[in-house]
């Protein structure tokens, strides 16, 4: 896919081809996801833990996200570029959500914002879109609200379950979300919902049967060791190589051997 992406795309992927979304928080990151193909690059709030070592993803600021945003976007140039909007940034008001969503769109080279909830956050989905803003949702194991749901649970299980979030997904896709991510839910509760919505359904810890797939960048590639969920794949060790990199900088430079004279100037 050559061409650039946006919203309309991605909502015709739907039953035609899957999705790939990767997070990226820099312009490196973002660079390398748009060559791999991935037709989302999400600056996920993800960021607050992996790359600036917050113990979650409350702390991180929408100054905070809007530079990285930025950052990431300089690399983006084919995928369609979403910003996640952060905990507190949209919670308190429609207009609240519209004044912050817009400062994505407008001073960053964000498309569309992600924002976790489902029919609690219907209204307010509604109200950005309603004035020209994509959204898209998030429900299931939404992580600005793991202490409310007592950690990182994976969510949907049994009947009761699984009827929330049926209703929290048609609620998004009613209120007019292209498309929405479903996290830590039992695999047969996403297929479910998937063959429900008209809209694209992107999975994380949910099974084969959504439209589409992401992972957090830093854990694909073995960047962040504090914990590993069990829905991630490793494609990569790097923090291992970087750490073994660094040692050798370290002995090479302790011991004399660094720099050569074929890194010296005469």
């Amino acid at each position: 896919m050559d061409k650039k992406v946006n919203v309309n795309t991605i909502r015709a992927m739907k039953n035609r081809q899957r999705i790939v979304m990767l997070t990226a928080y820099d312009y490196p990151s973002s660079l390398y996801a748009d060559r791999s193909g991935a037709q989302i690059i999400l600056v996920g709030d993800s960021l607050a833990q992996v790359v600036l070592g917050y113990d979650n993803t409350l702390s991180i600021t929408v100054e905070e996200m809007l530079h990285h945003t930025r950052a990431a976007g300089r690399g983006c140039k084919r995928a369609f570029l979403v910003a996640d909007m952060p905990f507190g940034s949209y919670h308190e008001s429609p207009v609240q959500a519209f004044q912050n969503a817009c400062r994505f769109l407008k001073e960053t080279p964000a498309e569309s914002v992600k924002l976790e909830g489902g029919v609690k956050m219907a209204e307010t989905i509604r109200f950005l879109v309603d004035r020209a803003v994509p959204v898209m949702g998030h429900i299931g194991l939404t992580p600005q609200s793991f202490h409310q749901m007592g950690g990182y649970r994976v969510q949907g299980r049994g009947e009761e379950g699984l009827r929330t979030l049926m209703e929290d997904a048609r609620a998004v896709q009613e209120a007019g979300a292209y498309s929405i991510v479903l996290e830590g839910i039992p695999a047969r509760a996403a297929g479910l919902i998937t063959s429900e919505l008209s809209i694209p359904t992107i999975g994380i810890g949910a099974g084969l049967q959504c439209d589409g797939q992401v992972l957090v960048t830093n854990d694909l590639l073995g960047l962040y060791d504090q914990f590993t969920p069990k829905f991630v794949k490793k494609y990569a060790e790097i923090g291992k190589a970087m750490e073994e990199a660094f040692k050798k900088f370290y002995e090479e430079v302790t011991d004399g051997k660094f720099p050569g004279e074929e890194h010296s100037y005469e």
